[in-house]
């Protein structure tokens, strides 16, 4: 599919509404974590649409294919510090279940755009 904005792409808007949600998440975290936890995953997840939106604007596959695999390594540095939120008691397990379930989709959609960029082999 051919895009005119990576705005009008479900992937970077599923990284944005992750964004979002964690910035909500992380509002009730102690000041003690405002260099820790709450810095930690909110870089993390702006980190995921940022490198979507660069991908999106280099103009090579291989270019792409990079940021993107970067955004997914956001994705996943995202869900584990959303693990550790929960086994210290910082986040409702409901809430993190739920974002969860958008960072799965987003990662499925991730993986099948860094798949279309990778070459074609010949049988």
């Amino acid at each position: 599919m051919s895009y005119y904005s990576f705005e009008d792409m479900n992937v970077w808007k599923l990284a944005m509404e992750i964004a979002e949600r964690v910035f909500h998440l992380t509002a009730a975290l102690p000041r003690s974590e405002d260099y820790g936890l709450t810095s930690q995953i909110r870089r993390s997840a702006l980190s995921i649409f940022a490198n979507i939106a660069e991908g999106f604007g280099r103009s090579t596959s291989l270019d792409k294919k990079k940021f993107y695999t970067i955004a997914r390594g956001s994705i996943f540095e995202t869900k584990s510090h959303l693990i550790y939120g929960c086994n210290v008691n910082y986040f409702e397990e409901s809430k993190v279940r739920a974002l969860n379930e958008t960072i799965d989709k987003s990662l499925l959609e991730l993986h099948k755009l860094i798949k279309s960029l990778e070459p074609k082999t010949q049988p």
